[in-house]
């Protein structure tokens, strides 16, 4: 077998054995339902397929690192989200269980009912702006009012980029999108990434996983055709090879990766 043929079916191996860790996953965040609430907090329990079961020391640290990663990602979301229809939110206010609401829709008209307040206009604003616009409004009724909000739900249309970008995270799909429009949405290729070996995760409503392999490379170069340009689907996750760290059976094997999926499938209609 000469070299370019030995390339090729590694290539295809390590395909096969992404797809099937990445099966693994979306079928274990189905069977237990997680919630997108549950997706920010830590995840426990017997390692996902890919992971190595080692002592319960290092398993608990490997995984308090995998949890942070995630974390960070969620907290990036949660701060620049902007409310809209469909979302659902919790507003509370310590000490006054009668202006506490624990789950609100947002309406199509981008507001929300408050007991005391009437109808809030929340839409394209982000939770922290909320809270202090709460806090104000409030305040006109209340002694200093200690005020919170949560997001329970966004269910705007969300893909997820991950691997080896200057930002990974989670982009809300306010139009069409291609892969190149989402890395460059994520700050672009890092140095150490593989831009010929792109690979986009897609999630289908029977469980099972899809992947499609992209050469950035040759998209960058204007060598590739409009169709090598892969349009994405809302729940739709952009991996970037990179390191060892960053490559993508490491990613899917992180625990908290079938969480992550199943925050980002949230929504997959749009608003």
């Amino acid at each position: 077998m000469d070299r370019s043929n030995l390339m090729s079916h590694m290539e295809r191996f390590g395909l096969a054995v992404a797809l099937i860790v990445a099966t693994c996953a979306i079928q274990r965040q189905q069977a237990f339902a997680q919630t997108p609430t549950a997706a920010t907090e830590k995840t426990s329990g017997g390692p996902m397929a890919g992971e190595k079961a080692d002592s319960p020391a290092s398993a608990a640290g490997q995984n308090s690192e995998d949890d942070q990663f995630f974390k960070g990602i969620y907290r990036e979301f949660y701060d620049t989200y902007r409310l809209g229809p469909a979302d659902e939110i919790a507003i509370r206010v310590t000490g006054q269980p009668d202006y506490t609401i624990e789950r609100a829709k947002v309406s199509p008209t981008g507001s929300v009912y408050h007991p005391l307040l009437g109808d809030v206009e929340v839409a394209g604003m982000t939770v922290p702006r909320l809270t202090k616009r709460l806090t104000n409004d409030l305040g006109e009724y209340l002694i200093d009012p200690k005020v919170s909000v949560s997001l329970l739900e966004a269910n705007s249309a969300k893909i997820g980029v991950l691997g080896d970008v200057i930002h990974p995270g989670i982009l809300i799909m306010n139009k069409p999108m291609n892969v190149l429009e989402a890395i460059t949405a994520s700050g672009g290729v890092a140095e150490t990434g593989d831009k010929s070996g792109v690979i986009v995760l897609r999630q289908l409503r029977d469980g099972r996983a899809q992947t499609f392999k992209v050469n950035v490379k040759r998209i960058l170069q204007g060598k590739a055709g409009p169709e090598e340009n892969v349009s994405l689907q809302a729940g739709d996750t952009v991996i970037v090879n990179g390191n060892t760290r960053k490559k993508m059976t490491n990613i899917l094997s992180l625990a908290g990766f079938g969480s992550f999926l199943s925050f980002i499938s949230m929504g997959r209609g749009g608003r």
